[in-house]
């Protein structure tokens, strides 16, 4: 191969190396993985219940739903229990303006109530009868019926861990104060009227109330009311 030819073919080299150089891709973004929401304690399993309760997937409880002790001022007297509707709190008052909050759900439009009255007992782990109107609406309840001697207790049973019980003037208003296992219901209108929290916070109410306490429960302008006093 002659000078010209040689010099041609380094030329060649040269010319298709600056082609055939792959560009260098731009690092790819790897998205750091969300950290999960720590638990706090008091939403931690509970074990030693008589049916054991896991612990709250708190990324289907908000945080303002958490229970909390706070500022509420309030002409009520120690021991009342305040059931604030339209925010979805109810106040458990502890002291002069001080009150232990939960995050509720409450009932959905239609069987709402409001009103005053007493909680006038507690039970643990009760039995669910639904009454003889709900089983005429939903005759699927009707096993469950007073009749038939309700549901058993159990981590199924809507009325959850614990449950209190409302009544007017002597009388059951057939309201209830009581547990769930479902942490994403809460906030919300779901229920038949009743009010209800974690099983965890139903616990923990369930332990600090006293039978024959007054309850409070502010109407929400936004739904329709049976009045109960």
């Amino acid at each position: 191969m002659g000078r010209r030819g040689f010099l041609a073919g380094l030329s060649a080299l040269a010319v298709s190396g600056c082609v055939a150089t792959p560009k260098p891709e731009a690092p790819k973004v790897v998205e750091p993985p969300k950290p999960r929401r720590v638990v706090p304690p008091m939403y931690y399993a509970m074990p030693n219940e008589r049916f054991p309760i896991p612990e709250v997937d708190v990324s289907h409880l908000e945080e303002r739903w958490w229970r909390k002790d706070v500022d509420y001022p309030t002409s009520e007297r120690k021991g009342t229990l305040i059931v604030d509707t339209p925010n979805r709190y109810l106040y458990h008052v502890t002291g002069p303006n001080r009150a232990t909050r939960y995050g509720i759900g409450v009932g959905r439009d239609g069987f709402s109530w409001a009103g005053r009255a007493i909680m006038a007992y507690r039970r643990e782990w009760p039995r669910w009868t639904p009454p003889n109107e709900m089983v005429a609406r939903r005759p699927e309840l009707e096993p469950y019926s007073i009749a038939n001697g309700g549901m058993p207790p159990g981590l199924r049973n809507p009325l959850g861990a614990r449950a209190l019980y409302i009544h007017l003037n002597g009388r059951d208003t057939l309201y209830r104060i009581h547990g769930t296992p479902e942490p994403w219901s809460i906030g919300k209108a779901v229920s038949s009227g009743c009010i209800r929290l974690i099983n965890q916070d139903v616990i923990h109410l369930h332990d600090n109330v006293r039978d024959g306490s007054p309850i409070v429960v502010i109407p929400d302008p936004k739904m329709q009311h049976l009045l109960v006093s």
